[in-house]
């Protein structure tokens, strides 16, 4: 059976608003768009967080002229911060539209964003004229690697020793890995896993945006066979871990936590492993997330993504339309400059 992008299936948005982390309480009131030909997930939005899409300049613009930029609607999976389809089934722009304007209206709701679509789902939505933004994230490419030592020898010498080095270093620090995926993750690692995920969030004075019993349902539903952790131990102590989803060509770094400082463990834990994983089920993509320059001299490609937004001012909405395309200009120099940057070997 061919394993679909995870991040639109019903057990995932199941769990999120099961668990609570997307409700009207929590500032994602879902708003979904149901019909006899699909269904798009929407929320109205009373903050940014959570987004990855930082639009705060123009909720700045809105306070100056006197307007409210919340509540806004938001199409996008959340916390999630990965490309990918924005519906199910067939729905029709004009569907889309009529939907998204009438829940603004009703909603009082400023605009419409849409996430990190796929150039499929940019491409549905041209009849639409919708501003365009656009960022640069990281992918790592499986060019039919045989494995790691492969990979590596792709890279340039410097880089090849730099991370030979890493994982060394790692290997001889006497902290143990263990990698699992679908049923054979253990029942105990679970919870270590949570501690771990939510340790990062309350060493930076924040609540995790997910609770364990989200992470619950969904290792309960049908996703659990997508899943994947990797989990390092001192003697039979959890100190790190690293959550990943996949389907049938992508493996996508979702989340990551520890309880103790080890040089070089979160590259093994979140870049290396993953790599290794993608190369032994022969997956063509990993996505690791956002942020990161750090990702190019381990071989992550620098790669544009995007966004779509409607603001229901006209002046609003041409002004935010100039400024991504301003924006762009900016964006693609950057994109360009990372790419001289990568450690691969010249041919």
């Amino acid at each position: 059976m061919k394993l679909q992008y995870p991040f639109l299936q019903p057990a995932f948005f199941t769990a999120l608003e099961q668990s609570g982390a997307v409700t009207q309480a929590s500032g994602w009131q879902p708003m979904h768009l149901h019909s006899a030909t699909g269904w798009m997930p929407l929320y109205l939005k009373t903050h940014h967080r959570g987004e990855y899409v930082f639009d705060q300049g123009w909720a700045q613009a809105y306070a100056d002229h006197g307007l409210s930029y919340y509540p806004r609607l938001l199409t996008a999976v959340p916390f999630s911060p990965l490309t990918g389809p924005r519906w199910r089934g067939e729905l029709q722009v004009k569907e889309i539209a009529e939907h998204v304007r009438q829940v603004a209206a009703e909603q009082s709701a400023s605009s419409w964003h849409l996430l990190f679509p796929d150039l499929n789902t940019v491409e549905a939505l041209q009849e639409w004229p919708l501003a365009q933004r656009e960022a640069c994230h990281f992918r790592w490419f499986n060019r039919d690697y045989a494995d790691f030592d492969a990979f590596l020898a792709g890279l340039t010498s410097r880089r090849r020793k730099s991370i030979r080095r890493e994982r060394k270093q790692v290997a001889e620090s006497g902290v143990r890995i263990e990698q699992a995926s679908g049923g054979n993750i253990p029942e105990h690692w679970w919870p270590a896993f949570y501690q771990c995920y939510a340790d990062t969030y309350f060493k930076r004075g924040q609540q995790p945006y997910l609770s364990e019993d989200f992470f619950t349902r969904l290792r309960h539903s049908p996703l659990s066979t997508q899943l994947m952790m990797v989990m390092a131990f001192a003697g039979e102590q959890p100190l790190a871990a690293a959550f990943y989803l996949f389907d049938e060509g992508t493996l996508y770094g979702r989340y990551w936590g520890s309880i103790a400082d080890v040089d070089g463990l979160h590259f093994e834990l979140c870049y290396y492993r993953g790599i290794e994983f993608c190369i032994t089920h022969k997956l063509t993509e990993f996505d690791p997330g956002v942020q990161g320059e750090h990702k190019i001299l381990r071989g992550f490609e620098p790669v544009i993504t995007r966004s779509l937004h409607w603001m229901r001012e006209p002046a609003f909405h041409q002004a935010v339309t100039d400024f991504c395309q301003r924006e762009v200009q900016m964006v693609r120099r950057y994109q360009s400059e990372a790419r001289s940057l990568l450690p691969y070997r010249q041919e």
